[in-house]
């Protein structure tokens, strides 16, 4: 089964950002996530500029960028959000998972108007490399609560047809579980007690985050 989530950001007007967020061990090297980096600037600037994406030749890319991988791609513009589009589980090579989730993240949030060409050069981008989806078991509310694991699990919820996610970053402005449940919740858009009311399925990964200077 296929998650695509078209955002994991949570925008707080909130100072209180202590929570240090721990990051999984890197699997790229750092020429790769130069390489995704440039790939996904450039994404963003041919589908601004209405081109069609560059066609890759997948031989020429290391072994972690040729294997399928899931990501996001967070746009920030003075510090604020600005777009993020990505995938949770891997359906394709990771240099072209990164590529496509650029363009949207730049075109297709719902949330805001499609990044225009004065924009570009102005936006910093943010990619999170996602571990496999793992599915959490537990016996009751209490028991969700102590397994969750603040700064380190992204957390996707799903009922029913109905499913929302938080990347791990977001703990950093919702460091009590408790409330990062409910915040969870109100983003599927159930009420934000329903975690308390009703088992939900729930899933975990890591990831591994990197961004442009």
């Amino acid at each position: 089964m296929l998650f695509k989530i078209i955002t994991a950001s949570l925008i707080l007007k909130s100072n209180k950002m202590h929570l240090r967020i721990k990051k999984m061990t890197g699997k790229l090297s750092e020429t790769d996530r130069n390489e995704l980096l440039r790939i996904a600037r450039e994404a963003i600037d041919s589908a601004v500029n209405n081109q069609l994406p560059e066609k890759f030749d997948l031989s020429t890319f290391s072994d972690e960028l040729k294997a399928d991988g899931a990501s996001f791609i967070t746009l920030t513009k003075s510090g604020k959000l600005r777009g993020c589009i990505g995938a949770l589980e891997a359906y394709q090579p990771l240099v072209l998972d990164v590529q496509e989730h650029a363009r949207a993240a730049a075109m297709e949030d719902y949330r805001f108007p499609p990044v225009s060409n004065t924009e570009i050069e102005f936006l910093k981008i943010e990619i999170s490399y996602l571990t496999p989806l793992k599915k959490l078991e537990y016996e009751n509310n209490s028991d969700l609560l102590s397994k969750l694991r603040p700064g380190i699990d992204g957390v996707l919820i799903r009922d029913g047809s109905r499913r929302a996610t938080f990347l791990p970053q977001v703990w950093a402005q919702i460091s009590n579980g408790g409330e990062f449940m409910s915040h969870l919740c109100t983003k599927m858009g159930a009420q934000p007690d329903l975690w308390m009311k009703k088992k939900l399925e729930v899933f975990v990964y890591q990831v591994e985050e990197f961004s442009e200077d």
